[in-house]
């Protein structure tokens, strides 16, 4: 007997990588039945998939299969580790220069990729800009557009040379072009080219977001544009996060990546957050809160800390006159707590989280002497909800 297991292991021994190979493979599911799911990664910023309910049916249309193979990917024991592993093999060893959606620049900068507008882009894109023209000419006077360049068109000589990527620079001369026959558009490419180099950077590194500095500079043109007093920096206690990575990291790990500064000016401005129920037609009050949720500061998404994210609807208290409603993606969150110095009310609209919405019955009920449509140009060629500011139009 113990002769045959002998012969027997010297003959598994003559193939050490097929024993590797089984050893890793019940190490690992071991580890996997004994370690609990994670019901999200910090690190990727995104819930993760959690273990499917089986069903018959849903086995027998292929669904369950697909989900039990999303759910393996997305708890494999290590993950976060695996990822940061194939970052640094695909640019370090291998010399990428693009890697998880994004492209790295000069100095590590990450630029989102952006070769072409996708197919459903081309689509999309005329949607949105007929959107933002016919809410506008049922407002008459009452619409300024802002359409906030990408960090790739206004430092465009930091990409690796030759890099394909879109012509943002024409695609938003279009857009301006249609648009401002119905609202007022404002145009800060000028401005941001002009600052580019300023000491405080216009744009994260790590991040798609502008940086509040970013924020502030497109307010002051917006506050000239309508013959307001901008927020002073001055007067007001400026706190600055360190260690911040944002989205761009999370997409990419790029293992040269330096973290952010994200910075906030403390603002005792109250927001009150509502839901909207569809079926009655009512606000629901979720509670006032102040503009920034400071726990969030503790975690990788620092950037969701202003605005408490991406509520669907809030108003806020402001220190000014008159009232304003922005409609808006996250660009406007660290842009809008600059305009409590000028308004006493500021509605917020973020139509991904308020799909029900009748702006037209909002902008009468809340009395809003002015509409500021504040998109970035990433999101705006994809957007899917823009059209919601259309769907009650005329009833």
């Amino acid at each position: 007997m113990r002769d045959s297991l002998n012969s027997q292991w010297q003959k598994v021994r003559q193939y050490p990588l097929i024993v590797v190979f089984f050893v890793l493979l019940i190490g690992f599911t071991l580890i996997d039945l004994i370690v609990p799911d994670r019901e999200s990664s910090d690190l990727e910023n995104k819930n993760l998939a959690q273990r499917p309910t089986f069903n018959l049916s849903t086995l027998l249309r292929n669904e369950w299969t697909a989900q039990y193979d999303q759910y393996v990917k997305e708890q494999v024991f290590g993950r976060d580790l695996w990822i940061t592993l194939y970052s640094r093999a695909e640019t370090a060893v291998l010399h990428k220069t693009d890697i998880g959606g994004m492209t790295i620049g000069e100095d590590g900068r990450l630029f989102t990729k952006m070769p072409a507008l996708t197919e459903a882009e081309q689509k999309q894109l005329p949607k949105n800009i007929d959107a933002v023209a016919q809410f506008a000419e049922r407002h008459p006077g009452k619409v300024t557009f802002l359409l906030a360049p990408s960090a790739s068109l206004i430092h465009a000589d930091r990409l690796p040379y030759a890099t394909p990527i879109l012509d943002e620079q024409t695609l938003t001369d279009e857009i301006f072009a249609q648009v401002g026959q119905t609202a007022s558009v404002l145009d800060i490419r000028p401005l941001f080219t002009e600052h580019k180099e300023d000491d405080e950077a216009l744009y994260y590194d790590t991040d798609h977001h502008w940086t509040t500095y970013g924020a502030y500079l497109a307010y002051t043109a917006f506050c000239e544009q309508q013959g307001l007093t901008p927020f002073d920096p001055e007067a007001h206690t400026a706190i600055d996060v360190v260690k911040f990575y944002g989205t761009s990291y999370s997409a990419s790990r790029y293992y040269g990546s330096k973290p952010d500064v994200l910075t906030y000016y403390d603002l005792p401005n109250q927001m009150t957050i509502y839901e909207h129920n569809a079926m009655t037609d009512e606000f629901i009050d979720k509670g006032t809160v102040g503009l920034y949720d400071l726990g969030k500061l503790d975690t990788r998404d620092k950037y969701a800390a202003f605005l408490h994210g991406n509520n669907g609807h809030s108003v806020i208290e402001g220190d000014g006159e008159g009232s304003i409603l922005v409609v808006k993606d996250s660009y406007a969150n660290c842009f809008i707590p600059f305009l409590t110095a000028n308004y006493e009310t500021i509605g917020v609209v973020d139509l991904r989280n308020f799909k029900s919405i009748n702006a037209d019955k909002l902008i009468e009920e809340g009395d809003y002497d002015h509409v500021l449509i504040l998109y970035n140009f990433q999101s705006f060629k994809s957007d899917g909800f823009l059209v919601y500011l259309n769907r009650y139009a005329g009833k």
